[in-house]
């Protein structure tokens, strides 16, 4: 397989892992391949549609007042369902503030993801429960807690990897290159995820780097490879032989899916001012959902009563998200006090304190 046979772009990236190209015909990998039965093919297009919808109802609060911002995932649902089912349950994933994908995969409910963007909490989701962090803002922050947890497990001598997630703008961070060195000296069970997707808000991956961002790797002694970001299957396999060889103690790996973020990169920013119509336009004949929904029709593997069941459930999935954001309480003025260390803090206690008399004085 030729990559420009396969992408149809003269720009396309060397060196890229895709089992399924843009047209939804199924490619072999001499080092990457998966066998997936109709089922979960289905059940990968499923996730990705739903979560497409997630997203569009919560740009839509947000347009209409009812969220403070939001990070729009669309255009990355492969990226992220396809590392995303590649998690054992054992497995910890530490996020940016766009995984929705993941954090779906992880059985996290996203009305609890919509409760941070419109400031009701401070996250909404035990982190042990899903073996799913807090989204984190602080831009690379999450590669050095990954790797902290990694180190934690090694020394545990469990047997289960972590998986950070980060965007190619983070890739420019101190943090995250901080984070290599330490994943590859103490040889963590740590899989670094770079979503590729082109843009560090308004900077083109040209300003970010000289060289591919996965060949970054080798200088810090590990390896790193480049996935098709548009291709669930490849993003899985990829994604799962990765997470393999870090729990039998192969050490860490980079993943750099190669996407695109046909949105913005959060609803108060407007790419038409710094990207041109026509890039958008190429990369949605690239569309992870609509390659593998072709791919279905091509090998008979579902029919339209299929996809119109999809879209039903997405429309009930929408109406319900709406509701039940609307729905969630305010937070009492006490509550910014509580889970800030896990166990009692004398400061803390204090300036709750200090705020509790001062809400007092309005009281009388």
């Amino acid at each position: 397989m030729t990559v420009d046979a396969s992408l149809g772009a003269e720009d396309a990236p060397p060196e890229l892992v895709q089992l399924l190209t843009p047209e939804g015909e199924r490619v072999e990998h001499p080092d990457y391949d998966i066998d997936l039965t109709s089922e979960e093919i289905r059940s990968l297009y499923r996730d990705m549609a739903l979560v497409r919808r997630i997203d569009f109802e919560a740009v839509a609060l947000q347009r209409h007042g009812e969220l403070g911002i939001w990070a729009s995932l669309q255009g990355q649902e492969a990226a992220q369902i396809g590392s995303g089912r590649a998690l054992t349950d054992a497995d910890m994933a530490f996020p940016t503030y766009r995984e929705h994908g993941v954090a779906w995969c992880r059985g996290v409910d996203p009305v609890k993801l919509l409760g941070l963007f419109r400031g009701v909490n401070h996250g909404g989701w035990d982190p042990k429960e899903h073996n799913f962090h807090l989204y984190t803002i602080v831009i690379g922050s999450q590669t050095l807690h990954a790797v902290g947890y990694a180190m934690g497990v090694q020394r545990d001598m469990a047997s289960t990897a972590t998986i950070a997630y980060f965007g190619d703008g983070a890739s420019s961070q101190g943090d995250v290159n901080e984070s290599f060195v330490w994943a590859s000296v103490f040889n963590a069970p740590v899989v670094f995820f770079c979503q590729n997707n082109q843009w560090a808000i308004s900077e083109p991956l040209e300003k970010q780097s000289r060289i591919p961002l996965y060949r970054r790797a080798s200088g810090f002694g590990f390896p790193g490879i480049r996935v098709d970001g548009n291709d669930v299957f490849a993003c899985l396999a990829v994604t799962r032989q990765a997470l393999k060889n870090a729990r039998e103690g192969q050490g860490p790996m980079l993943i750099e899916a190669f996407t695109y973020r046909m949105g913005a990169h959060t609803t108060t920013d407007d790419p038409t001012r710094y990207r041109v119509a026509s890039e958008l336009e190429a990369w949605k004949l690239k569309d992870p959902i609509e390659r593998v929904k072709a791919h279905l029709f091509k090998t008979e593997q579902a029919d339209q009563a299929f996809f119109d069941d999809i879209e039903a459930e997405a429309d009930q999935l929408g109406a319900d998200l709406r509701r039940r954001c609307l729905e969630m309480p305010d937070p009492g003025p006490l509550d910014m006090f509580e889970h800030v260390y896990r166990e009692p803090h004398a400061l803390v206690a204090e300036e709750r304190a200090q705020y509790a008399a001062y809400l007092e004085g309005f009281d009388s």
